[in-house]
């Protein structure tokens, strides 16, 4: 079956081709064949890996490109700041973040020069970079949370305005002019109780910088304005100016959000841990009180969009756009894949393979159609339309999604479920070695062939890490451990022992590779 490319009317093979004879022969200005040939089909099933840039000792956390796109900068549980000539593949400068702990986000101000890159960590620190001529580096601190920082937005256009939030629910607002931030809230469930939200990620409306959502512990994204908050310190009664929910998830209290991600439209993507996708539109909104609608204004509210088949459990993944007009939607996946999606419908177009073990952070360039990922492993790697062919999904792309729809239900009946006693043993034998920290065996070439052509590889990790300090690592982030040193661990998915071939890396967890072609069903 032949895709039509939504620009042209053509399919994909076809469509970029035609546009370039259209500005050929003057029938299209530049700018908008620029964006016609960015956004076709055809630019997203050529995407192919263009290159691997390796530099950092442990898992990279975050990838962002510097608002001309020129450099790429990478953050790691190394406390390492990377920057990189993502074009020439290759190391423009690195330097100590000044971290005690994983950096966890690192973004470039705007109108820099890209000499001034703030970062945040899991020591609760907020500090910024400053990169001086001949490749000096000073940093400092310039604020704190009480609890891990993990992300940091920028207000669009500003060379002095940020904004950052953390595990202890609170949001701040830097202006590099000053001395100290300004504390803006701490936010807290709608519930009586009014538990405070750990808050993963935060993200500002590009069409309206005073607009800006965070997303966290649970199933709410909240939207403020930064011109209604009341920031005095004593007041924690700031509320929302509109709320949003999928129906479905209402009051579950079993979701928790990881990502937040606006269109150039104000559209707004959420990805939830162990759920989907979904697109919000702005007549979506639940109200600033969600646990106050009434039912039959629940009614009224239109179904979102939905986009299926990866799977967010093991870490916390962002959410991006893709596109010059935003056209398709971007995630990285449990099984280590990079999964792309058409906006508009939610079809799954293209599956990549992009870490051994689990890709978080799928990173688009800000002009053009190149992406950025990262994962577990060590590994950044840049993704560019430089195939020659149509690359399809893989053959196994059903099964694939299959998978990751079934472990996210069995995880969903099992909550509360009781431990089997052998298992539990394990796990607390266990914790000591896999708190430590390791260093990770990256994959060669050879570990990424599937020996069926051009299919491409699906492996399903057993084993975590502990990312932060003071035990505060996500449990979902631990799934299964297997010590190195006991030969005779038995596999605890039933029935599947005959696919599996097991390795243990330097890390001291497992690998499975399961032969997707084996008609192996995997039952818990």
């Amino acid at each position: 079956m032949s895709a039509v490319c939504l620009a042209t009317g053509r399919r994909p093979a076809a469509s970029c081709f035609f546009e370039v004879g259209r500005r050929e022969i003057g029938s299209s200005n530049p700018g908008a064949s620029s964006s016609r040939i960015s956004g076709s089909e055809g630019i997203i099933m050529r995407m192919n890996q263009y290159a691997q840039l390796q530099g950092h000792t442990a898992s990279v956390n975050a990838v962002s490109f510097s608002p001309a796109g020129d450099l790429l900068v990478s953050a790691s549980d190394d406390t390492d700041i990377i920057l990189w000539d993502w074009l020439a593949k290759s190391k423009r400068l690195s330097y100590p973040s000044g971290h005690q702990y994983n950096v966890l986000h690192a973004r470039v101000m705007p109108f820099t020069n890209d000499s001034t890159i703030v970062t945040v960590a899991g020591d609760d620190q907020v500090r910024v970079g400053e990169l001086k001529q001949g490749g000096e580096v000073t940093t400092r601190q310039i604020g704190e949370h009480d609890d891990r920082v993990k992300k940091v937005a920028l207000e669009p256009g500003s060379p002095h305005i940020l904004y950052t939030c953390g595990e202890d629910g609170l949001v701040q607002h830097f202006d590099l002019r000053s001395n100290s931030p300004i504390k803006l809230f701490t936010c807290y469930s709608f519930s009586e109780r009014r538990r405070r939200v750990r808050l993963n990620t935060i993200a500002i409306d590009p069409q309206n910088p005073n607009y800006f959502s965070v997303g966290g512990s649970d199933e709410y994204v909240r939207l403020y304005d930064s011109r209604r908050i009341n920031s005095d310190a004593s007041s924690n009664m700031n509320l929302p100016v509109d709320t949003f929910c999928p129906k479905h998830l209402l009051k579950g209290g079993k979701v928790h959000i990881t990502g937040i991600a606006y269109s150039k439209s104000s559209e707004m993507l959420v990805s939830y841990n162990d759920e989907l996708v979904y697109l919000f539109q702005n007549n979506m909104g639940l109200g600033s009180n969600p646990e106050s609608t009434l039912p039959e204004n629940l009614d009224m509210l239109k179904e979102v969009q939905a986009y299926s088949g990866h799977r967010n459990s093991r870490t916390v993944k962002g959410v991006s756009f893709f596109g010059p007009n935003d056209e398709y939607v971007l995630s990285g996946s449990d099984c280590g894949n990079v999964f792309i999606w058409k906006k508009r419908g939610g079809k799954v177009m293209r599956m990549m393979c992009g870490d051994r073990n689990v890709v978080t952070c799928v990173e688009p360039h800000p002009r053009f159609p190149f992406l950025a990922t990262s994962g577990i492993g060590r590994t950044i790697r840049i993704w560019s339309p430089e195939s020659k062919k149509v690359i399809p999904l893989p053959k196994h792309a059903n099964q694939i999604m299959a998978y990751n729809d079934r472990g996210r239900k069995v995880d969903a009946s099992r909550a509360g479920a009781t431990v089997e006693p052998g298992i539990l043993m394990r796990l607390v034998r266990l914790h000591p070695r896999l708190s430590e920290s390791d260093t990770e065996h990256e994959p060669s070439a050879s570990d990424f062939a599937s020996g069926g052509g051009d299919d491409e590889p699906f492996f399903i990790q057993f084993g975590g890490r502990s990312t932060g300090r003071r035990g505060r690592s996500d449990p979902r982030e631990c799934i299964m451990g297997k010590n190195a040193e006991d030969k005779n661990v038995k596999c605890h998915l039933k029935d599947c022992m005959p696919a599996f071939k097991t390795k243990v890396n330097r890390s001291q967890y497992s690998l499975c590779k399961l032969p997707l072609n084996s008609g192996v069903t995997l039952n818990f």
